[in-house]
């Protein structure tokens, strides 16, 4: 809300420096949150603030190098996995719990009984529900405490495991139509700070169901992310309402476009 709050006084005028403010203010909260350390929140409060950057109008020239940048740091890690995840190897600029979590990712049975115990057996509760699945309250994965945090952070499994691969896509379906109907309500907002505010709140929605799909379907490593509307906990569902409640608020102000 800040960041919007920002580009909305300097709509009109915006400069290279503007966007260099705008960095800075987000990079205060992420990098105090990494302090804690938490990496996994501060993470997604940077995407929330790098969206509002975003959609305020930053070049994709300059998202470029950072994307290259990205792709060869994980093809690194990827090509030189067993140096860099031996025990003695020191990552520096990670604790070490965060090192465990990206090699865990790449081989979770190097641990099987421990760091890797959540996403193997979250892959085994997805593959068993197969099309259909097995029914609500029937699967063994789940019922049997198989599947660790099935309440709130793995809670996709459940579902996957208990409705199947319908189930599934049905569940990916119902959140991309809360996507797109998020993006026109930000095409149709009344002015600056509205429309990037409605933006990013939707790529949040999105940020959000990415990341913990990702991390149970194992091709993410496992941070505390809820699923949006899913998981059990009461902060998660007040934030996300009124997150939802700002995006009503931006409708209920629309501009009627032809």
């Amino acid at each position: 809300m800040m960041l919007a709050w920002y580009f909305h006084r300097r709509e009109g005028s915006l400069r290279i420096r503007d966007f260099f403010v705008a960095g800075v203010l987000l990079l205060v909260p992420f990098l105090l949150i990494v302090k804690q350390p938490d990496l996994g929140t501060a993470l997604l409060v940077f995407a929330a603030g790098f969206f509002v950057i975003f959609f305020a109008g930053l070049s994709f020239k300059l998202l470029v190098p950072i994307a290259v940048a990205g792709v060869v740091a994980v093809g690194s890690i990827i090509a030189y996995e067993q140096t860099l995840c031996a025990p003695e190897f020191d990552w520096v600029i990670l604790h070490d719990y965060q090192k465990h979590r990206v090699c865990t990712l790449l081989d979770p049975t190097t641990d099987p009984l421990g760091k890797g115990f959540h996403t193997i057996q979250s892959s085994i509760a997805i593959g068993s529900g197969g099309v259909f699945g097995k029914g609500y309250m029937a699967g063994t994965q789940s019922q049997l405490d198989f599947v660790p945090e099935r309440t709130t952070d793995f809670i996709f499994a459940v579902f996957a495991e208990e409705l199947g691969l319908v189930g599934g896509i049905f569940l990916l379906v119902l959140y991309f139509l809360l996507l797109m109907r998020g993006l026109s309500l930000a095409w149709a907002a009344p002015n600056a700070f509205s429309r990037l505010l409605a933006g990013a709140l939707t790529m949040v929605f999105f940020v959000y169901a990415f990341v913990n799909i990702g991390m149970v379907a194992g091709i993410l490593p496992v941070v505390g992310v809820p699923l949006p509307f899913m998981s059990y906990g009461g902060t998660s569902l007040l934030t996300l309402g009124v997150a939802a409640g700002l995006l009503m608020a931006v409708h209920r102000h629309r501009v009627r476009r032809t």
